[in-house]
């Protein structure tokens, strides 16, 4: 089995292509559940973000792998197939390893460094457990990943000034609303309004607070949604107004801004053309107003940017907007910390390679022992042993075995901890003869211990046989 990736991101397809190939909310869910029932794959996480979509899977054969997952993709984007893969990239082995590392490290962002995606990593993984397509081998990758992005952020100055999408749009904002800074004050005196209640709106609430709004407002299609995220306004920047605008007079609440951040989970745009000029009759002669567009797909129409004294930042503005503001020192030492989780994570995943081969050969020596004294204990019941003399002597024989065994199993994994380890579990089967089938047996025991929701003994593993059927 070994780890692949295939996705696309910022870097390989443009914004166009990546809002139509985002998948979210129970989209998501399906599409990891079909790509556990491909014949290829044991195992699978997605992340999907505004950035991202990357299906990471345990597979067995590459080829069948990656063309299965390919056409997931394009179905569930709607993208032809021959477009996608140009956009696509494929990682595989350690290559798909060191990725994830990287990704999670912030080495792979947009904006290097930002902090979002760590919190998206960890999503796409409970995601997974939750339908069931999470096992030991991504379980232990996912965790690796994690910890190398939790190192990064706690022993680097990676993210020493929280940057992050909603940081650099909002400096890019106020240099389109020519905002005199006041000390670190970049939005200093003005009104911002954030259309959206999730994750990435809380965000864009903190940051606006903190770059010294004069009062920021949130509106949503949920009201009491709106009204929390409003109320934590104070605790980023006490004495800042937090005030809740209503969804469904939105033109009002953009007449009275200066800058509107909007990163909604719509599927279609939330802020026209039409409704801007509109708002432009409402507002003071020369008083700018600037968008920023931080969801995926878009909240706001392209079109908008053609209004006199508008300003629209969007993902394509944002691309390496924050790289400068990163040291290069921060970045070799993040990369020095993925090098070392790695390596630590290549040793342990080649020492639990060997476990089924030694559990096989303690289930071979004490199948052996078993049958030895099963045969000497009726012969020497019959020459009037007592039953107790016969226990110890079982006793002492498998105390025997154990003992001569265990050396040679701990030195084994030892060695197979290393760089070319799992030469040491071949040798190990072919010395003992021990039976291949034996061996995969426990590895599959062992897999289906590890798969979250428990697999009954003897059911099929995710994408095994028997878990091929309809798609969602």
């Amino acid at each position: 089995m070994s780890v692949l990736v295939v996705g696309l991101s910022h870097k390989s397809a443009p914004v166009t292509t990546l809002e139509r190939a985002s998948v979210s909310g129970d989209t998501l869910g399906k599409l990891i559940e079909d790509v556990v029932r491909l014949t290829d794959v044991a195992e699978t996480f997605v992340i999907s973000t505004c950035n991202r979509v990357e299906i990471y899977a345990e597979i067995d054969r590459f080829h069948p792998a990656v063309t299965g997952i390919t056409e997931l993709l394009a179905r569930y984007s709607g993208i032809p197939t021959d477009e996608l893969t140009q956009c696509l990239y494929v990682h595989y082995e350690d290559r798909a390893v060191q990725y994830l590392l990287a990704v999670a490290s912030g080495l792979e962002s947009m904006v290097v460094g930002e902090d979002q995606i760590l919190g998206q990593v960890r999503n796409a993984l409970k995601l997974a457990g939750k339908h069931g397509t999470l096992g030991r081998a991504l379980g232990d990758l996912g965790r690796a990943a994690l910890r190398a992005g939790k190192r990064a952020r706690t022993e680097t100055g990676i993210d020493r000034l929280g940057i992050s999408l909603a940081t650099v749009g909002v400096q890019l904002a106020a240099d389109k609303l020519r905002v005199t800074p006041n000390g670190a004050s970049v939005l200093s005196g003005t009104s911002v309004l954030v259309i959206g209640a999730g994750a990435m709106s809380g965000v864009s609430v903190a940051t606006a607070a903190r770059a010294g709004a004069a009062r920021v407002v949130v509106t949503n299609r949920t009201p009491k949604k709106a009204e929390r995220l409003a109320a934590s306004v104070a605790e980023h920047a006490p004495g800042v107004a937090g005030e809740v605008a209503d969804f469904e007079n939105l033109p009002a609440a953009v007449a009275d801004a200066d800058l509107v951040i909007s990163c909604t989970g719509a599927s279609g745009v939330v802020v026209t053309e039409s409704m801007i000029r509109s708002v432009w009759e409402r507002r003071e002669p020369g008083r700018t107003l600037a968008l920023l567009d931080l969801a995926m797909p878009r909240d706001i129409d392209p079109a908008v940017a053609d209004v006199p004294g508008t300003h629209v930042i969007g993902m394509d503005e944002l691309r390496g907007g924050g790289d400068a503001a990163v040291g290069a020192a921060e970045v070799t030492a993040v990369r020095a910390i993925v090098d070392e989780e790695f390596a630590g994570y290549a040793s342990a995943v080649r020492a639990a390679s060997v476990t089924p081969t030694v559990v096989a050969l303690r289930a071979k020596a004490a199948t052996v022992v078993d049958t030895e004294l099963a045969r000497l204990e009726g012969r020497l019941s019959d020459e009037g042993l007592s039953g107790h003399a016969v226990d110890e002597i079982a006793r002492t024989v498998h105390r025997v075995v154990d003992k001569l065994l265990h050396a040679p199993t701990v030195r084994i994994k030892e060695l197979a901890s290393s760089p070319g380890g799992e030469e040491y579990a071949t040798a190990l089967r072919v010395l003992f003869d021990l039976d291949p089938r034996t061996v995969e047996a426990v590895t599959h025991a062992e897999v289906d211990s590890a798969t979250p929701g428990g697999t009954p003994p003897g059911a099929p593993r995710p994408g095994g046989t028997g878990q091929k059927g309809a798609t969602n």
